[in-house]
């Protein structure tokens, strides 16, 4: 049946007619668009409701049509459980229909919230932070009270380096105007104090174990909030064996023998960032987490099948004292210069040790030389004794008279310290540096004297530089 239209109706209630089905059918639609565009409509009010209260969850693209599809089917359902099945929806159409690239670009903060009535609210910077050995990094961390009438003397701040064995080494406390550095980090560590609720602390001088995480805990009286911040450094890595020969290092063997050359073990994410940047080698060693990998760029028999993917290979975890291999090392940049030795004549190991300590150097290392040639730009085709009585050297423009058409440090083993064969790389160290470290100030936040003290040094350094006289800084 069909209704009869207002005219014919008056007052009367709506006469009812048989009609065609054609008509049938164009009266069934036109109630269908007429409650579609009261769908629209309430769908527009809800989802602008929700985007006033949770401005996070929301893109601002989502369509009022998809969250009526939606609501269509929800209408059986008990109010309590459609809204929380609303709230759902946003949550995951937020998630969905964000671009890949909508964050591009931005600073992102990292948001640790113990609870939600904590008092304490930690900000770290996401990913990490990069500098090289030698150099100052600040680790930031802010927090901010709930309420934030909080008096800041009662405001703890610790920091503590995280291992792999989620083992934690203290760094700096502080509470008040109370501070404390421990170990290695004593005179190095400072905070940065930037302002209210500034947590970040400045490392001067960074060294090769500095690498790794970092823990920034804020506790105000039995509420605390922790962030986390990963310092990497700028390097590379090399493989290393002793003179005994290969796979002959267990753990701590291995750990010892890159300490002795001016070397720590290699992290995995270290060692596969060496492997994008090209580092082929069919040998596996030991890194800083116990496991034993190695890097293949070119596949082939005698290293794992030609027909398996490049990669990281990795045997796993291994027996730190029964089992052994060789090391991967990484290294940072110098705190001094590598230099190839002139001399009209070879020299055997002990003349060549001489003959560094008369320049007022040593025999270079073998993590000095790879630190040389990545950040140096060290190239010398022609070998040279190191201080573990191998002979290498370091090339960065490749030609065909020395050893082939890729950059590296070329190696060619360990002959007889008897030989007169080689000449000698001496590594001198920066003329301001002691035996502690590179001279640093006892604050960042220095009194103008000291900084005006500090730019006339700089300033007598560039005029003797003009006068001729060479500088190895």
């Amino acid at each position: 049946m069909c209704a009869a239209s207002s005219e014919d109706c008056g007052t009367h209630k709506p006469r009812w007619f048989p009609c065609s089905a054609r008509d049938q059918r164009w009266d069934r639609e036109q109630r269908e668009r007429e409650g579609g565009r009261g769908v629209r409509a309430a769908a527009e009010q809800r989802l602008a409701r929700l985007r006033s209260k949770t401005p996070h969850l929301l893109h601002p693209d989502i369509h009022p049509v998809v969250i009526a599809m939606f609501l269509k089917r929800l209408r059986p359902l008990a109010f309590r459980k459609m809204s929380f099945l609303v709230f759902i929806l946003t949550s995951a159409l937020s998630v969905t229909c964000l671009p890949a690239d909508t964050d591009k670009g931005r600073r992102k903060v990292v948001h640790v919230l113990e609870d939600d009535t904590g008092a304490v609210i930690v900000q770290t910077a996401p990913g990490k932070v990069v500098t090289h050995r030698g150099g100052s990094i600040t680790l930031p961390c802010r927090y901010h009270h709930e309420p934030e009438n909080t008096d800041p003397a009662r405001i703890r701040i610790k920091w503590t380096k995280v291992t792999d064995a989620l083992q934690f080494e203290d760094v700096f406390v502080a509470l008040g105007r109370e501070q404390r550095v421990f170990g290695s980090y004593k005179g190095r560590v400072f905070l940065e104090q930037a302002g209210p609720g500034d947590a970040s602390v400045i490392i001067q001088n960074v060294t090769l174990e500095d690498y790794g995480r970092f823990e920034c805990e804020v506790t105000n009286d039995m509420e605390d909030d922790t962030g986390f911040v990963n310092l990497d450094l700028e390097g590379v890595v090399f493989p290393y064996y002793p003179r005994e020969g290969r796979y002959k290092l267990n753990y701590h063997q291995g750990e010892d023998a890159c300490k002795q050359q001016d070397a720590i073990l290699a992290s995995h994410s270290q060692l596969h960032k060496a492997w994008l940047e090209g580092l082929d080698w069919c040998n596996a060693g030991w890194l800083e987490d116990g496991s034993v990998q190695y890097p293949i760029s070119h596949p082939r028999d005698q290293c794992g099948r030609k027909d398996t993917p490049a990669g990281v290979r990795n045997y796993g975890y291994r027996h730190k004292e029964d089992e052994r291999y060789d090391a991967f090392c990484f290294t940072s940049k110098l705190n001094g210069k590598v230099y190839f030795l002139k001399r009209f004549k070879k020299v055997n190991y002990a003349e060549a040790v001489k003959a560094c300590i008369r320049e007022g150097s040593a025999v270079a290392k073998v993590g000095q030389l790879y630190a040389a040639w990545k950040f140096q730009l060290l190239d010398r085709c022609e070998a040279g004794w190191l201080e573990d009585g191998s002979i290498r050297y370091p090339i960065v423009n490749p030609r065909s008279r020395c050893g082939g058409s890729q950059p590296g440090v070329r190696h060619l083993g360990f002959p007889d310290k008897k030989f007169r064969l080689y000449g000698v790389f001496c590594f001198q160290k920066n003329k301001d540096e002691t035996a502690g470290g590179t001279v640093m100030t006892k604050s960042p936040t220095d009194s103008l004297t000291k900084k005006k003290s500090i730019w006339t040094k700089v300033v007598e350094r560039r005029s003797t530089t003009y006068h001729g006289y060479c500088w190895n800084g």
